[in-house]
């Protein structure tokens, strides 16, 4: 059963996203940021409260993603990246992604809170900041 409703397309334009922000960092990097894409749609909290699919999830204005602004973002989805998405829609959570907000790809290291929100980890060229419980309790 999916956590967040969602058509082929969204499927289609989370694959994208996944592999646009985190080919570099592997299969399971790919899965964290589709983590974090999943709990913006989820959460109904602080800058997410008008996010209600994936469509408006990955094109969010201001505070999208930059992937979407590269042409590399509007390759097709290819198989691989689409079941790695679906895993994401059917509930799959990898930490430190498990439950973040955001991410982003430092030159250095992670900082510990980044717009407010604390580190939860980082993993390979990304690091992940999510809310408290008592801030997104929907994304818990």
């Amino acid at each position: 059963m999916a956590v967040i409703p969602f058509t082929a397309k969204g499927q289609k334009l989370l694959a994208r996203l996944m592999r646009a922000e985190a080919e570099g960092d592997g299969q399971l990097g790919m899965l964290m940021v589709g983590n974090t894409g999943v709990n913006r749609v989820r959460a109904d909290c602080l800058d997410f409260t008008d996010i209600r699919d994936i469509e408006s999830m990955v094109f969010q204005s201001p505070g999208g993603f930059e992937a979407t602004q590269r042409s590399y973002f509007y390759q097709r989805a290819r198989d691989k990246d689409l079941n790695l998405a679906l895993k994401v829609l059917r509930g799959r959570r990898e930490h430190p992604a498990t439950n973040s907000l955001w991410f982003f790809r430092p030159e250095g290291s992670c900082p510990a809170q980044w717009f407010g929100q604390w580190n939860t980890g980082r993993y390979k060229s990304h690091c992940y900041f999510a809310p408290t419980q008592s801030e997104c309790p929907n994304i818990f």
